[in-house]
């Protein structure tokens, strides 16, 4: 047993009673055992020891939607709309990837999420594996899976299902339960009906989540309504993909029957305010789908439309858009922006017992904040502060599973210096291939 004393810090805990105040925390391998404003009581003598003055410890950040491998994409297109930016200038760059170039992008991710405070994340892409085993040497926790373009002969079809569920068997629970999977057709106009209907039953025979795009766009809307007579929330439900558990990334464009859908199967909603606004895609109806019940958490979608893959950000965005869109300032206070990074992505994963708070039994994910900067003070509201004036460049320490992943502002498991060069030269190399 191996424990790890936090001395005297602000805590955030995002649940309970007391949800700011200054005290302790105790971790015992990869639990929280005691938070509190008095020391522990017991305490191993050989225990680690960290002082937490001019820090605030709070959850780590749970980033539910992105395209990791993508980051080698960063700034190379921007100011397009989805469609030419996909069509004509993402998928061509992405069919020259080779091996290495997941790997080197999903790495070049994984340090940005780790430095920012993102302690576990959501990903579809092809080449998981090599996804999955950069995540299992990062230390970072990881819901991953190969998402599938469907626009192609059936036989390729049959192939990348196939390639899809032998992935999500083979890593579901890999890396000491720190890896899980799921089922990802990539969206309703870029996956067949049937091929659609051919995950769902995967996913009910492998008991695994679903995640997916959707009405992203209003163009994308009125595809799908030539295409298949109806809106994309009711062609998913039809083919039965919110009989599993499911989560969907975007849903900017929903009427109010739509979000009453979500609200009456289950359904998560990933909310991408920077991908979304630099896209023009348009901003997601947040407020009324909390107002329904539906579980919201953010994502930051990929490096190369975001451009990047700070979850602060996204805090930001979520707390300041929907008042300006909807004209009142109540709309998205800033605890509720906060707890969509936290506990909206560990509601959204099913992992609201472990996941999102500091609470005694919770699993050890934590990040600790430098609040010893002047966008910090003064001392009014450490919550305003941090969703108002913080960034992820304030992040000091973040621990996974209650081992130190990030020590002063450095990755612990990744070598930052080869992957920035190799990041630069994989880029390069895309060009000209």
């Amino acid at each position: 047993m191996s424990q790890l004393w936090i001395e005297g810090g602000q805590f955030i805990t995002m649940g309970g009673e007391q949800q700011v105040f200054e005290g302790h925390m105790l971790i015992e391998d990869d639990r929280i055992v005691y938070i509190g404003e008095q020391p522990p009581q017991e305490v191993a003598a050989d225990a680690e020891r960290v002082s937490g003055k001019g820090l605030a410890f709070m959850p780590g950040l749970i980033n539910t939607h992105g395209h990791a491998p993508m980051s080698l994409l960063r700034g190379y297109s921007d100011d397009q709309v989805l469609q030419v930016w996909l069509e004509q200038k993402m998928w061509p760059m992405e069919g020259r990837y080779q091996a290495e170039d997941t790997k080197v992008g999903a790495e070049l991710a994984l340090l940005e999420l780790l430095k920012s405070g993102t302690t576990a994340f959501v990903d579809m892409y092809d080449r998981m594996e090599v996804v999955a085993e950069a995540a299992d040497r990062a230390g970072i926790r990881a819901w991953l899976a190969r998402g599938v373009i469907g626009l192609c002969s059936e036989e390729e079809q049959r192939e990348k299902l196939a390639e899809a569920k032998r992935f999500a068997e083979q890593w579901n629970g890999r890396g000491n339960g720190r890896i899980h999977t799921l089922l990802s057709p990539h969206a309703p106009y870029t996956c067949p009906p049937a091929y659609i209907e051919q995950f769902v039953q995967a996913a009910h025979d492998l008991d695994l989540m679903l995640h997916t795009h959707m009405s992203e766009t209003a163009a994308e809307v009125e595809q799908n309504v030539r295409d298949y007579g109806c809106r994309p929330p009711e062609h998913l439900d039809k083919l039965g993909f919110f009989s599993r558990p499911s989560f969907v990334a975007h849903a900017v464009h929903l009427t109010d029957e739509e979000i009453a859908l979500l609200a009456e199967r289950g359904v998560g909603v990933s909310h991408n305010p920077a991908s979304n606004l630099k896209l023009a895609s348009g901003v997601a109806r947040v407020p009324e789908l909390l107002a329904r019940g539906v579980k919201v958490s953010l994502g930051t979608d990929s490096a190369a439309s975001n451009n990047n893959l700070d979850l602060f950000d996204e805090i930001r965005l979520a707390a300041l858009i929907h008042k300006g869109v909807s004209g009142d300032p109540t709309a998205v206070p800033a605890y509720q922006a906060l707890e969509l990074a936290t506990l909206g992505g560990s509601a959204t994963l099913g992992q609201a017992t472990e996941l999102g708070r500091l609470q005694v039994g919770m699993k050890a994910d934590f990040i600790a904040i430098d609040i010893d900067q002047p966008h910090f003070y003064p001392r009014t509201s450490l919550i305003s502060h941090l969703v108002y004036a913080g960034s992820g460049r304030d992040v000091r320490h973040v621990w996974v599973d209650g081992k130190q992943v990030v020590r002063d502002g450095a990755c612990l498991l990744l070598d930052e210096e080869r992957i920035l060069a190799e990041a630069q030269q994989r880029f390069d190399a895309l060009l000209t291939r």
